[in-house]
């Protein structure tokens, strides 16, 4: 029932909703995700500054949801895209990619438009606002049970199916490399993780700040290895992808169907673009401005997508392995891929990159976990604490578990979260665009934009959240 209710959910619903709507939004916003590709760096170079107390930077709350979108989903995600869809899979990737960075803008702005302060002068926000606030006037107290159902689903989601999807691809990949039993592992990886997690999202934001880009540059540097060996071979590869995409390659002929499929649905894994999960990540930074997180959160697509699940696709696709007869599940995939370029040692890389990897993306799955539990018991430390419990043992679950159903259930809570979100952004897209044109406005006028919530008064937004720093309030027009 669970497979033909996915199946039903990503090969009718959302594979000919998710583009499209990626199309509308860019188009909407007049490309912004090309437009202002350059910009994105200058804005997240301002993140790099502490700016103290509880207050995220721009660059903490990128490094927060990069560490979420890097993992399995750029090891595992790839190489299962690869074997059930073809290599055409990854140019359908691609494509998910480009629009899902416009998508991505749109929902982290309205995150950052409605997030809240809390009691220690952190913010904290997400879809679950938006929703119940944005969409509150539209369609009164459904809103509040709309947004009830996202925070359920975002809970089942990230807050327990992918912890004990990261778990399962780190153990597996540790023990492939090493020998070490995966139970060890897993119970290892849930002590440390519980260290981080028992010190609240100041502490992860704090990890995953230093974590994420060593893992990132140190992944990247090996693939820019492997491409300079095979420099002759990597057009072929990159041809390969393409011409597969439209079924012009006789070996995967027919398979046009499979590829886009698998391309949309890991894709959409892989960036989460669409599923409201970054929002959560953008809401806790410091911005002058909500579209500022917004060109932000969409560079991590860019990351994520056309950067590292790019370097593992060419990894497995220009070594001796054949995609069409794997006889391991993703991980293992990969490993043997890589090794296949590098030697034996390349298997114990991958396994402490996926290791570094997994660690990151576990702290943001609890995060985005605590925050639904946040919606729905508001700041209880007793409920904090009992989540955290129950995440840490995911963690150990996770060394036992079975690939194919804790993608499956992974697979479907995360469609139907996607569903709910993508919604919710239809409906609130003209409030996102009124953001948008108001930083456009700001910056033809050659000044700095800086939001003043005085112009949407008549939104059910958090003024007090929006208090700027006295630097800040001086650029006010």
């Amino acid at each position: 029932m669970i497979s033909a209710l996915t199946d039903f959910i990503w090969g009718k619903l959302l594979i000919f909703t998710l583009a499209p709507i990626g199309v509308y939004f860019t188009v909407r916003s007049g490309f912004v995700q090309f437009r202002y590709f350059g910009r994105m760096f200058g804005v997240l170079a301002e993140g790099f500054g502490g700016r103290g107390g509880n207050e995220a930077t721009s660059f903490q709350a990128l490094a927060l949801s990069v560490a979420g979108r890097v993992g399995a989903g750029n090891i595992a995600g790839v190489a299962v895209a690869l074997t059930l869809g073809g290599p055409g899979a990854i140019f359908w990737m691609w494509i998910v990619g480009l629009l899902g960075m416009a998508t991505s803008f749109f929902e982290c702005s309205l995150a950052q438009l409605y997030k809240d302060r809390e009691p220690d002068g952190a913010f904290r926000g997400g879809p679950a606002n938006y929703i119940e606030r944005g969409l509150g006037p539209k369609i009164g107290g459904f809103a509040k049970a709309f947004a009830a159902v996202y925070a359920a689903l975002l809970f089942a989601t990230f807050g327990v199916a992918f912890i004990v999807l990261q778990s399962y691809a780190v153990t597996t990949s540790v023990h492939t490399a090493f020998g070490v039993s995966t139970l060890l592992v897993g119970a290892t990886l849930a002590v440390l993780a519980g260290i981080v997690i028992l010190g609240g999202a100041r502490r992860i934001t704090q990890v995953v700040e230093f974590v994420v880009p060593v893992m990132a540059i140190a992944y990247v540097g090996i693939v820019a290895y492997i491409l300079i060996s095979e420099f002759d071979r990597a057009p072929a590869a990159l041809e390969l992808i393409v011409r597969s995409a439209f079924g012009l390659e006789e070996a995967f002929a027919g398979g046009i169907g499979a590829a886009l499929l698998q391309g949309v649905r890991r894709g959409l894994f892989s960036n989460e673009a669409g599923l409201g999960s970054a929002p959560n990540a953008a809401a806790i930074a410091y911005v002058r401005h909500p579209a500022q997180q917004g060109l932000v959160q969409s560079l991590s697509v860019f990351i994520d997508t056309i950067v590292l699940c790019t370097c593992t696709a060419l990894i497995i696709l220009l070594s001796g392995v054949d995609i069409a007869a794997p006889a391991s599940d993703g991980v293992v995939l990969t490993q043997t891929a890589l090794a296949d370029h590098l030697g034996g040692w390349a298997e114990s890389f991958l396994a402490f990159a996926l290791f570094l990897f997994v660690f990151s993306s576990i702290m943001y799955n609890y995060y985005l976990g605590e925050t639904a539990v946040d919606y729905f018991f508001k700041d209880n430390r007793r409920a904090f604490m009992a989540y955290r419990a129950i995440a840490i043992a995911m963690v150990f679950v996770g060394s036992t578990a079975n690939l194919g159903a804790a993608f499956g259930f992974a697979d479907l809570t995360m469609g139907l979260l996607a569903l709910v979100n993508l919604t919710a952004l239809v409906l609130l897209a003209p409030i996102a665009l009124r953001v948008l044109a108001d930083f456009d406005g700001q910056l033809k006028e050659g000044r700095a934009p800086v939001f003043d919530p005085a112009r949407f008064a008549d939104l059910r937004i958090n003024a007090d959240a929006w208090r700027l720093h006295e630097s800040d309030e001086t650029s006010k027009g």
